[in-house]
């Protein structure tokens, strides 16, 4: 399926400290980019939120080859019991041109974010159905945790643009929150690790979560990454192997956890992925603030 792993390799790198100051809870409201005719922001009710998922249903499902249920067949609308505890950060085109040539305004991006205090209220992470991160959650009791999501961009508009304007919403909503680590499951499309091997194996090698921010695949669900032994991996094509995505996340500092999910109902192979936001660079929250100049 195409999420945000397809253009987002070149906009993010170098990491040092997180310095930017906090903004506050309310600034969320409004605004929070815009990049010509695009504009992010959080969803504004049960209307724009159903509309999010009818872009992922169109993304996971009719692309992506993911299999739906009965009801998300019919309401063609990719929906689960976490959505009303997240907030929906939306990519609007507000020059969308419509086939009879009118323009309109149309969601062409989304994010899921689910921060811990929500999660309580969710029974847990999305990412807890795969991943034991009751553990890693433990040693980091106090730490304010965002979990990333659903992530996904219309066919028209998948183009570095559209995940810049993307990360300026999701690079305020961490300042205004106070978010300190950021999780979740990066995805691999199809539902083989094998053809993934080489990649897989980089990421056991050369990336692993270990320490303080180790965390495992459940035991019935693991799938062992390093499928290759290091010395026999070419560092270089493995590297190249990655999606932008997984790319972008290595140069920000994220490490990867222990074991392969796969998930035959979206079809991927999913790696869980763990990130500290003291780890990304000042220029890169300036350049996705708007404030300043292209990173290189």
């Amino acid at each position: 399926m195409w999420t945000l792993h397809a253009h987002l390799g070149q906009s993010i790198a170098t990491l040092a400290g997180f310095q930017k100051p906090a903004l506050e809870v309310e600034s969320l409201e409004g605004s929070l980019g815009r990049l010509g005719s695009l504009e992010v922001r959080l969803a504004r009710g049960k209307k724009e939120i159903r509309k999010a998922q009818r872009l992922r249903y169109e993304v996971f499902y009719k692309e992506g080859g993911a299999i739906p249920s009965a009801r998300t067949a019919f309401t063609r609308r990719d929906a689960d019991r976490f959505d009303k505890y997240c907030d929906h950060l939306i990519v609007i085109d507000h020059a969308w041109k419509t086939q009879l040539g009118k323009t309109k305004s149309k969601i062409v991006g989304v994010y899921r974010l689910l921060r811990d205090d929500m999660a309580r209220k969710a029974g847990g992470f999305y990412s807890a159905g795969e991943y034991d991160i009751a553990p890693l959650l433990a040693r980091h009791d106090g730490k304010r945790i965002l979990e990333l999501g659903r992530s996904c961009v219309r066919a028209s508009h998948r183009s570095k643009r559209t995940i810049e304007v993307l990360w300026r919403g999701l690079l305020a909503y961490i300042r205004a929150h106070r978010i300190d680590v950021l999780i979740g499951c990066a995805s691999f499309p199809g539902a083989s690790p094998f053809v993934h091997a080489q990649a897989l194996s980089y990421l056991a090698h050369y990336a692993r979560a270990e320490g303080e921010w180790a965390v495992r695949a459940h035991t019935d669900l693991y799938r062992p990454m390093a499928m290759a032994p290091k010395d026999a991996i070419d560092a270089d094509k493995a590297r190249e192997s990655l999606s932008p995505l997984i790319k972008g996340y290595l140069r920000l500092g994220a490490r990867f956890g222990d074991g392969a999910v796969v998930d035959v109902d979206f079809n991927t192979t999913d790696v869980f992925v763990v990130m500290p936001v003291a780890r990304i660079g000042a220029r890169y929250i300036d350049y996705f603030s708007g404030t300043g100049r292209r990173a290189a």
